[in-house]
């Protein structure tokens, strides 16, 4: 199977207990990895400029065509302090280029502007399947270059599922948590995931499932939202369940905390994820509301 990916490949610091770490990143690797580790091709649209390690991304077999620019790649300062982090942006790449897509499905997770909402749009027109992580379409910078998030109007109509967390979805539509999600139910979304540090929410129809991570030990966490969303896609893809898709995607995200690594290195392999998810789904809660 196949997974079209559309996110700028990145170049991150990441400063941890005072120590900065150069690695390479963005959803583009992170989901891209993750797709790889489940066995699915990826066909990735991106955008990176000669400071990026493309060769990283042939020995992965992922599939990209078309991505050098003559501009750098996007690069983010991020500190992280436990479970809070806070990212700067150094550097912006150029806008990714709409072409048509050949794939099972469809991962959306921009990073900062690289998708215009016409290329979004299309998109989802021409995937059967399309997951959105919409932080990238929410960020701006304020006057240091300090990423904030800012309210947006973002058409949902045509999207199957989204990842989002409350600061996140208080950008989009207004509320407490289930009435967010409710919320974005109603622009059109059928799998809305709420993402709350270790406490994992999916509304679909009239139900809340949910799940608590056990991890209580936090070191990097960039990335971690990329790792979950490209588990939950893939396993929707391939098994057509969203209760064993929340459960891969939370086994994906507490399999990357459980390595203690830092950037990439945490991508999980497949055997870990699947050994959570199978734990998780005895522990899956669900409500009515």
């Amino acid at each position: 199977m196949k997974l079209a990916l559309f996110s700028h490949c990145a170049i991150d610091s990441i400063t941890i207990d005072g120590t900065t770490h150069e690695q390479i990143g963005g959803a583009a690797c992170y989901g891209g990895l993750t797709a790889r580790q489940l066995k699915f091709d990826v066909d990735l649209y991106t955008k990176f400029g000669k400071d990026f390690p493309q060769q990283y991304l042939t020995q992965n077999k992922i599939n990209f065509e078309n991505s050098l620019s003559d501009k750098l790649t996007t690069r983010f300062a991020i500190d992280i302090a436990g479970s809070d982090r806070t990212l700067k942006l150094l550097n912006q790449c150029v806008p990714l280029e709409f072409t048509s897509i050949n794939a099972d499905g469809s991962l959306v997770t921009p990073i900062f502007h690289e998708i215009s909402n016409e290329m979004f749009s299309k998109i989802k027109k021409d995937s059967s399947f399309t997951l959105v992580d919409p932080q990238g379409f929410l960020r701006q910078v304020d006057s240091n270059n300090n990423v904030i998030l800012k309210k947006t109007e973002l058409d949902l109509s045509g999207v199957n599922a989204i990842k989002v967390n409350p600061e996140e979805s208080q950008m989009l539509v207004d509320g407490n948590h289930d009435e967010m999600m409710k919320a974005l139910q109603k622009k059109g979304v059928e799998h809305v995931i709420m993402t709350n540090k270790t406490e994992v929410s999916l509304l679909v129809k009239d139900k809340i499932y949910s799940l608590t991570l056990p991890n209580k030990e936090v070191y990097d966490t960039t990335g971690l939202g990329d790792i979950f969303c490209a588990t939950f896609c893939c396993t929707m893809l391939k098994e057509k369940d969203f209760l064993w898709a929340l459960c891969f995607a939370g086994g994906s995200a507490q399999a990357a905390l459980d390595s203690k690594q830092v950037g990439l290195l945490k991508i999980p392999p497949k055997n870990a994820i699947e050994t959570n998810a199978s734990y998780f789904y005895n522990l899956v809660k669900y409500r009515s509301i």
